[in-house]
């Protein structure tokens, strides 16, 4: 039950705050932002719920953990690779009016994505734990 909460904070992370994060000013409705970069901006937001969505589904209704746990090292590594690549392409995790979302000093999306990455190793290390501890009683 342990693994499945781990990987499961991961998946809200990216199909349920993020979205909810960027729907404002800031991201889907920024009007400095070309309407063809916005259009791409929702797309992925949907896109990365409806991964969330059938990860929530893998994990709670097909015991399918593993599964699950590279769907959210796809979305989040992707964040994650797109962030440290970000001086190659000019992109910026500073936010229109100057800002940029921290927590502990660092950055926010940084900070939960790497989380969302551990917690899911460790959900899987725990869940192949469990499966080799079972197997071995047989």
């Amino acid at each position: 039950m342990i693994a499945k909460l781990l990987v499961s904070i991961g998946i809200v992370f990216y199909a349920a705050v993020v979205p909810v994060l960027e729907l404002n000013e800031t991201h889907v409705f920024n009007t400095v932002w070309e309407p063809h970069a916005r259009l791409h901006e929702v797309w992925q937001l949907f896109t990365n719920t409806a991964i969330g969505a059938y990860s929530v589904w893998l994990v709670w209704i097909k015991d399918n953990l593993k599964r699950a746990s590279l769907l959210t090292l796809f979305v989040t590594g992707g964040f994650l690779l797109a962030y440290w690549l970000r001086d190659g392409y000019g992109g910026s995790m500073i936010l229109s009016d100057g800002s940029e979302k921290m927590i502990m000093g660092v950055n926010l999306g940084l900070f939960a994505y790497t989380l969302a990455v551990l917690l899911a190793v460790i959900a899987v290390m725990i869940d192949q734990r469990k499966r080799n501890v079972h197997l071995s009683a047989r």
